[in-house]
């Protein structure tokens, strides 16, 4: 068996091609924990944002060979991630649950020298967003991605998502300012 590729790209293209299961794995290890972080910052609850990991990579598994080779996988994961979490809410808005309680997120996130009372006005201002808004936030922020990746996530144009970064960090520096 040869060697697995270096980079996520590639392990999903031959993963696509091939049905590989160590590529399939290799993806799964490097992925699970920030794809966790990024549905743990949505949902809130741990158990909640594990099942959408296992979802996601269920998702992954199924459309393997619509993947294309020489396509970046990262946007590609996260636009999979981003359909598991709006259907997630859409379930959600059909069976009520309790109110997302942005205290519950147990994601450091802000900056290592922020503290504890920061994370939480930050997490609170995130909450307040609208939810087109947080998720660009998220995804540029705390995800490092670019905003032509965003809008291929988020189905929207790219100056539309920069339209909607701009507006969604002026109304976080806003709440921000006005809880100090």
């Amino acid at each position: 068996m040869p060697p697995l590729p270096d980079s996520d790209d590639a392990l999903m293209a031959r993963y696509s091609q091939t049905g590989e299961r160590a590529c399939y794995e290799a993806l799964f290890r490097a992925w699970a924990p920030r794809l966790n972080s990024y549905f743990l910052r949505h949902v809130g609850d741990p158990n909640r944002a594990q099942d959408m990991v296992q979802l996601t990579f269920l998702h992954v598994h199924r459309a393997r060979k619509d993947f294309r080779a020489g396509s970046p996988f990262r946007p590609w994961v996260y636009t999979i991630a981003a359909n598991v979490r709006r259907q997630h809410f859409r379930r959600k808005a059909r069976k009520p649950e309790a109110a997302w309680d942005p205290d519950r997120h147990r994601e450091p996130a802000v900056g290592p020298d922020a503290s504890t009372a920061e994370q939480r006005l930050v997490r609170r201002a995130l909450a307040q967003l609208p939810d087109g808004q947080r998720e660009v936030v998220l995804l540029h922020w705390y995800e490092g991605l670019g905003f032509k990746e965003i809008a291929e996530i988020v189905g929207a144009s790219h100056s539309a998502v920069k339209v909607r970064a701009h507006r969604a960090y002026q109304a976080l520096r806003e709440l921000l300012d006005a809880d100090r």
